[in-house]
């Protein structure tokens, strides 16, 4: 069995991958409507989008729109691969939990 990927595991970072897993692959959400989505904080939501960074599973631009600064995240393709990963492991779990 695939071991729990412990990056993805922690509660708000799964909303997060959990949200930009349901994005087209290459499209990306503004960091605001993040916030909105998971119910974090600026703080917290920072920190744990750069975890996420870290690992390479999602990418961070920072660009200027009408004058304002606006941050969009997007998954990689690594970090779509390592969410699959996640949902079968967590599969793996509930069918071998339903067999026992």
């Amino acid at each position: 069995m695939e071991p729990i990927d412990e990056i993805i595991h922690q509660p708000l970072r799964l909303k997060i991958m959990s949200a930009l897993n349901a994005l087209a692959p290459k499209a990306a959400l503004d960091f605001t409507r993040l916030k909105k989505l998971t119910g974090a904080t600026d703080g917290n939501l920072g920190a744990h989008i750069e975890t996420l960074s870290k690992a390479g599973y999602v990418k961070v631009e920072k660009a200027f729109v009408a004058r304002r600064p606006q941050t969009s995240l997007s998954l990689t393709p690594q970090g779509r691969a390592a969410f699959a990963r996640y949902v079968a492991a967590l599969r793996a779990i509930i069918e071998q939990e339903g067999t026992g």
